[in-house]
This record gives C-alpha cells, sequence and structure tokens, in this order.
C-alpha cells in the first residue's frame, strides 16, 4: 500500500477562498493528497475576510480535502467554535477532530490520534492564564500530551502553535547550516522553551509549526534516547507578500510499518540534537501523593472536577487523572499534574460514568451506558445501568469474551470446551498466538473449579503438540487483575524452538529491571504447578504468572502500589523476538476478512490436534 500524501499549511488567517485554490491545483498537478494540516492562526485576522470565511463554514463554497486546524483564535473563532462544542455529534471524548463542517476539523487542546496510519500529536492556540474557551492552551494540556508521549508507539507527525506570537522552539536552528536560516529566526530571542522540551520528550519524526511568517526547512536532526531522526517544518502564512512558501507536501511512511532498520536510517546531513536538556526536578510531598497503582496503556485524559474535590476534600489542584481512574495507573507516575483519586476510581470500577463523577452531568444524558448516581461499596465492576437485567447479564452482554455476548469475535474461535475455549489474538505479537478462554464469565483462569484444569492441561499439551510439528515452543502467561471480568491467558504465544532456552533468562532480567523477583514454581506436571499456583492466588492483589517450555512456571503477585505494566508478558516476548513494534496490539490490527482467513487456516491445521473433534 503507498504511504499517505499530505499537504502542511501555515498561517490560514481566514483566507480560504486562496487556500483551496492552491489545494486543488497542487492536487491536481502531483496529487492526489489524502489531507491537509493546517498550523498558526486558522481564523480571518480582520473582519473584511470574515464573509468568504463563513461561506465555507455555511456551505456556500466547498473544502475539497479533510482539512485539520489548529491555532482556534482570530475573527469569528468563539461564534464557530461554540456552535461545533454543542454539536451532538462532537460530545464525549474525541481526539481525532470536532466536525465545523463537510472536510473541516478542528484540533481542540492537545491531543494524538491515527491519520491514514500515522500517529499525529498536536497542541491547539496559544497559552491562556485566565481561562479563556477558545483560541488558547493550558499547562493541562501540555501535561497531558507528556502523558501521550509515554504511550507506545513513534508519533510520526507533531503540529504545534507556541505559547505567544511569533515564537518557535527554543534552540531550532542550534547546529544548522547557517546558509539556509533567514534573518527572521537566526535570533533565538522570542522563542519558546517549553514546546522544545515537548519536542524532545515526544520525538516525532516530523515537527511543524506556523506564526513567524517564513519558510524554513531544517536539517534533520538525532534524538536523545530514540533511534530515528526528527524533521521540523517551518510554514509561512496563506498568502504572504513576500511568496514564501505556505504549503509543503509530505508522503511519510507510517513508522508502525517501518522496519527497525528502515526507521534507524539517518541522511548525511542530520546535525546533533539542537535543544538544550532540561533536569527534572524531585517531585515534592504533593506530587509523591499522586503515585499510580500500576502501569497501563489506557487512555490518559482530565477534566475539571472543582465540585467534587470540594465534597470530598481531596488534595490540591482540581483535576483528575482520567488515566490513573480509568486503569489505577499513570505513566506519569509522581510527575503526573492531576488528582490519582482513589474514591473517584472505585465508582468507575463500580459503573458510574467519568463524566458524571467529574462534572455532576453527562452530556451522553440518557444514551449513556453507565450509571449517573454514585455507588455503594458491593456494586459489581463496571456493571452499567441494566433496566431488568442483574448484574452478571450486564456484564456477560458487553464482554468481548462471553460466548453469549453480542461483542464476542465469533470468527477467531478455533475450538470450544465445556470448560475452556480458544480463540485466535485480536492484534497478534505472532500470527498464530492463541488465546484460552474459560466459557463462564470468570475473572481469571485459577479461581475456577478444580476440575476444569483437566480442559485446560488438555488444550495446552494439544497447541503444544501442533506448534512442536512446526519447531516452535510455546510460551503461555496470564496477568490476573483483581478487578479483572473475563478471564483469558495472555497468552499461549509460539516462539521459536531456537529462542526457547532463553526465555526464562530473559523473563527473569525484565523483572529485575522492574525491580522485582519472580517466585520459581518447578513440578513434575502441569497439574501439580497449577495447584501451586492456585495456593499463591490472593484475591487483594493483582498477578502474573508464565508458564515456561522447560516447564518452570515463574509468578509474581503485585503489591497495591507497585508499578506493573499491564502488557509485561508481551513486551518481554517482543522484545525476545526482535519485534518491539509490536509490543502494542493496535499496531498488529487486522481486517476481519484477513482474520477469518487467518483463523480458517489455523483450524484446518489444528483439525488433528484439537481435543474437541
Amino acid at each position: 500500500m503507498a504511504p499517505p500524501r499530505i499537504l502542511l499549511c501555515g498561517d490560514v488567517f481566514g483566507r480560504l477562498n486562496q487556500l483551496v485554490k492552491r489545494i486543488l491545483l497542487v492536487n491536481k498537478s502531483a496529487g492526489p493528497f489524502d489531507a491537509v494540516l493546517c498550523v498558526g492562526q486558522f481564523f480571518p485576522d480582520s473582519p473584511e475576510k470574515l464573509q468568504e470565511f463563513m461561506d465555507y463554514i455555511e456551505g456556500r463554497s466547498q473544502i475539497p480535502l479533510p482539512t485539520y486546524f489548529i491555532g482556534d483564535y482570530g475573527i469569528g473563532a468563539p461564534k464557530v467554535l461554540l456552535a461545533a462544542s454543542r454539536d451532538s455529534a462532537n460530545l464525549g471524548f474525541k481526539m481525532d477532530g470536532l466536525r465545523i463542517c463537510d472536510n473541516l476539523y478542528w484540533l481542540k487542546g492537545s491531543g494524538k490520534f491515527t491519520l491514514h496510519g500515522l500517529y499525529v500529536a498536536y497542541i491547539s492556540g496559544r497559552q491562556s492564564l485566565h481561562g479563556q474557551q477558545f483560541g488558547t492552551y493550558s499547562q493541562d494540556d501540555v501535561d497531558a500530551l507528556r502523558a501521550l508521549a509515554d504511550e507506545p508507539g513513534i508519533v510520526d507527525l507533531f503540529l504545534t502553535y507556541p505559547y505567544t506570537t511569533n515564537e518557535w522552539p527554543s534552540g531550532v536552528t542550534k547546529g544548522a547550516v547557517t546558509s539556509n536560516i533567514s534573518p527572521g529566526i537566526s535570533d533565538s530571542s522570542g522563542s519558546d522553551s517549553t514546546v522544545s522540551e515537548l519536542v524532545g520528550e515526544i520525538k516525532p519524526r516530523y515537527h511543524i509549526a506556523g506564526t513567524k511568517g517564513i519558510f524554513y526547512d531544517r536539517e534533520p536532526y538525532s534524538n536523545l534516547d530514540a533511534v530515528h531522526v526528527t524533521r521540523f517544518l517551518g510554514l509561512a502564512p496563506v498568502g504572504n507578500k513576500d511568496k514564501q512558501k505556505f504549503i509543503h507536501a509530505i508522503s511519510p511512511i507510517p513508522a508502525s510499518t517501518m522496519s527497525s532498520a528502515e526507521i534507524s536510517m539517518k541522511p548525511p546531513n542530520t546535525t546533533l540534537f539542537p535543544y538544550k536538556v532540561i533536569e527534572v526536578t524531585a517531585p515534592t510531598n504533593q506530587e509523591r501523593k499522586r503515585l499510580s497503582d500500576s502501569v497501563s496503556d489506557t487512555q490518559y485524559w482530565r477534566y475539571d472536577v472543582s465540585q467534587k474535590r470540594q465534597k470530598h476534600g481531596a488534595g490540591d489542584g482540581d483535576k483528575l487523572c482520567f488515566k490513573f481512574v480509568s486503569s489505577g495507573s499513570c505513566p506519569r507516575g509522581e510527575k503526573c499534574n492531576f488528582l490519582h483519586d482513589t474514591e473517584a476510581r472505585e465508582q468507575y470500577m463500580r459503573g458510574v460514568c467519568f463524566d458524571f463523577i467529574n462534572k455532576g452531568k453527562c452530556e451522553r444524558g440518557p444514551d449513556c451506558n453507565f450509571k449517573h448516581s454514585l455507588q455503594d461499596e458491593g456494586e459489581g465492576f463496571v456493571s452499567r445501568r441494566s433496566g431488568s437485567q442483574n448484574a452478571k447479564s450486564s456484564r456477560s452482554k458487553n464482554c468481548w469474551f462471553c460466548l453469549s455476548s453480542p461483542e464476542v469475535e465469533s470468527h477467531l474461535v478455533i475450538s470450544l470446551g465445556e470448560s475452556y475455549y480458544c480463540a485466535l489474538a485480536k492484534g497478534p505479537l505472532v500470527e498464530d498466538q492463541v488465546l484460552i478462554i474459560p466459557v463462564e464469565h470468570s475473572p481469571n483462569t485459577l479461581s475456577l473449579p478444580l476440575e476444569s484444569e483437566t480442559e485446560l492441561v488438555r488444550f495446552q499439551k494439544s497447541l503444544k503438540m501442533y506448534f512442536k510439528t512446526q519447531v516452535k515452543e510455546v510460551v503461555f502467561f496470564e496477568w490476573i487483575f483483581k478487578r479483572g471480568t473475563h478471564a483469558n491467558i495472555q497468552r499461549a504465544v509460539p516462539i521459536p524452538l531456537s529462542r526457547a532456552s532463553a526465555v526464562k533468562q530473559i523473563f527473569i532480567l525484565a523483572a529485575e529491571k522492574m525491580g522485582f523477583q519472580f517466585v520459581t514454581i518447578r513440578s513434575d506436571n502441569d497439574f501439580e504447578g497449577r495447584k501451586l499456583l492456585r495456593a499463591q492466588l490472593d484475591d487483594k492483589f493483582s498477578f502474573f504468572y508464565v508458564e515456561l517450555p522447560d516447564g518452570t512456571i515463574l509468578s509474581h503477585a503485585i503489591e497495591e502500589n507497585e508499578k506493573f505494566p499491564a502488557q509485561f508478558g508481551r513486551e518481554v516476548l517482543a522484545g525476545l523476538l526482535n519485534m518491539a513494534d509490536r509490543a502494542d496490539w493496535r499496531n498488529c490490527k487486522q481486517s476481519k476478512e484477513d482474520e477469518m482467513k487467518v483463523a480458517e487456516n489455523f483450524k484446518n491445521q489444528f483439525i488433528k490436534f484439537d481435543p474437541n473433534q
């Protein structure tokens, strides 16, 4: 598949006629292009241009390509953006743009989304010290973007508008060829260190900015603690008098599809990292209170919760960390500027709507599937408003793994027993990765009746025999979250026989790096080993174990405040197999058609080993 083709544009200043004319011309001569990304001020800078601008907003003129903008300020901005914010289609949690009109999307605040396979991060508007509703961003947005930088995957494009007018990141020209630097950008005064800090943390492949009034294509520079380079592009305003370039075409291959050799290539003109390295200060005592329980890959966000904070008398500040509330963890840890509120976390776990917890109301109203009242202790985990149904049936109905649920991916099922079934993994680390899943809605495999172990072990032995014909061994592991809903052995991962001897050592090394030691179980047979595992399980703690090809079991009980990645097992095996880019399952998604083909092929080969045939 050909890489996406993107047009980058500087400050528009409401000159949509001129922008559209250029887009059509470039698209005809060098296209087709997939999208347009605009940086700098998008709305008019004078009342005379407002009518031209509103012709597009109100549908009298058309924007030819999907166009995304930051810099949400200028003449007419409050009216247009307020209407977009109230549009029912734009309510809720959206980072891929609020629709303004056909083919025009507002990137509000800060965020990260996927565009034609490219990871795009952004921070919109100018810094606000006065809480303005539009045209600004706050420290909240900066910190949220920093949290997004901790997530797996390389950011392909980073769109910025610095803190004040006519600023680019401090130090951007350091080490660059001086003959390529225009006089308007050679002076480092009036540049912003916060943006350079963000760029240093996010490490995008392309950093695009406007507002300086000129075009600047800097030589690529090396990043600290990353193998890929970053290219900085500064774009001039649309229709500028000096005829500076205001639209620029790129066609980057998404980093998620590149090999490690491709992503680490450095052009001959690559310079050193230009920005000043900022030392991180030690956290205060109040910041230490915000430590997370563990590490997860759930999305981070934040909301104003001043009313809730007053009610419960919580610590300083008035913001909740959505990362912590939704997953029990936050990758920012003690550096997070938002509240890690355990009471809010408990209410969320009982199925209470996140917006209701934070705002006292929910924009989705009756269409929301979660509860709009605080719940007493004892309410079920994520049991949503279920009408006349009991909590268990509600959970099963919405569970991805329950066979009775409309959400189940039944085309991935490869074998069905009485207590367990097998299914291919969605977004697998390797193509023939298998899940062993309880038929009943159970939080983990170790809490099921002892008699069900016979079928589980039979499935494991069948998979071992099947993969042995392919000169492979199998690693089984399970992450047991103490508030989990439906168990699955994550995962039954086949590995080449040549790597089998290294599995134990790489897990032990990974544990040492995380600051803990595994408990080692050695047993003559699988039944005894799992019986010993059951004796270790305590429902007050989360639990991880891995069953190795030589029969050894490594286990670890996770303490309440211990940081432990939910994807630990997958990440370790991704390192073993030199597949770091596949550590995040979201990078490995397949179409349903491809999944069906893989599942059918697996079933045809596995049939002679299937214990249920």
